[in-house]
């Protein structure tokens, strides 16, 4: 669900009424509806200034939005601030009631909720709505922590939506929109294990490649001398090109491996690198070939080799980074 509305309404309304109307009247026309249409949205009702519109993915609904208040902001650039006719949006994954053509339930309430603490030109979202749509499209979300929503028992934890000409502020409520954190190191080495990238242009290969990235998560972890992010986390970065050093930030990790996996005719090339999070160096890199034949044991012949290797090369290089410390007491 989207609901939208003008910032400032009735003050607009009170300095010109006739000439609000015209320009609300033109956004929605060149603005709104082009935009809900190329993403597959339709528009429920429309509220004096605000509108309600529901789509059938969350990744379309924040598309739209994005693209909304991005050719809002382009055409209020020459407009004066006070005679700018800027849009609030919410965004709420959840279950609705449609009832003679319109819909009522908690997706609409908290959509609507959402909308009234966003930041004019600005987008919020639910946190059951950033879910669905991190690592799916390219947009920077800051963390506004759990939010108290008026007529809503428990508070809600919202994302607001970084667009291009915005950078990270307080909002209306006066809770302070921060920067995704940089998550402190564990005490003991830590290591992520990125989705391998499909190099064969055959999408089966995902499958075995996800299932090989699932198997070194799970032997890894039976080390207890090792910190492993778990499979949820790590593969939001699927199908993104994304800085290690950026990755180790986000997910607190010293070390990650990432890797490819290539097809020609019934064998297989699967290529694997362990990189300090750090440094962006290399501590150890391999290449495994094998045939198709048993796929489950081709798998199992790869973990169990780069879990033997990766073991070793990380506790030398916590070895190597021990030695580097500087003595504290003589």
């Amino acid at each position: 669900m989207l609901a939208a509305d003008v910032a400032g309404y009735s003050r607009l309304m009170g300095a010109d009424e006739e000439g609000t109307l015209v320009q609300l009247k033109a956004c929605r026309k060149t603005v709104f509806a082009p935009k809900i249409a190329e993403h597959r949205g339709r528009i429920v009702k429309t509220t004096g200034d605000g509108m309600l519109v529901e789509f059938a993915s969350a990744v379309d609904t924040v598309r739209c939005a994005t693209e909304v208040q991005r050719s809002m902001a382009e055409q209020n650039a020459a407009v004066p601030q006070d005679h700018r006719i800027e849009f609030r949006i919410g965004i709420h994954v959840g279950d609705i009631i449609f009832d003679d053509n319109d819909i009522f339930g908690d997706g609409v309430n908290i959509a609507a909720r959402l909308e009234g603490i966003a930041e004019p030109g600005g987008v919020c979202m639910s946190d059951d709505a950033y879910r669905q749509v991190r690592g799916k499209i390219e947009v920077a979300c800051d963390d506004m922590r759990p939010q108290s929503l008026k007529n809503i028992a428990e508070p809600m934890r919202a994302w607001r939506v970084r667009l291009t000409c915005q950078t990270a502020s307080a909002v209306n409520s006066g809770s302070t929109v921060s920067q995704a954190q940089v998550l402190p190191l564990p005490d003991k080495p830590s290591i992520a294990i990125l989705p391998f990238t499909n190099m064969s242009g055959d999408p089966e290969q995902d499958y075995f490649a996800d299932g090989m990235v699932e198997d070194i998560i799970t032997a890894l972890s039976h080390f207890k001398a090792l910190f492993v992010i778990a499979r949820n986390s790590s593969f939001t970065y699927k199908g993104r090109a994304v800085d290690v050093k950026q990755i180790g930030r986000e997910l607190g990790v010293r070390y990650v491996l990432e890797g490819s996996v290539r097809k020609a005719a019934t064998r297989v090339r699967i290529t694997g690198q362990l990189v300090d999070t750090a440094t962006g160096a290399h501590l150890w890199a391999d290449r495994f070939d094998g045939g198709l034949g048993d796929v489950f044991d081709l798998q199992d012949q790869v973990t169990e080799s780069v879990v033997g290797a990766i073991a070793p090369a990380v506790e030398k290089a916590e070895i190597e980074r021990a030695k580097r410390k500087p003595t504290e007491s003589l």
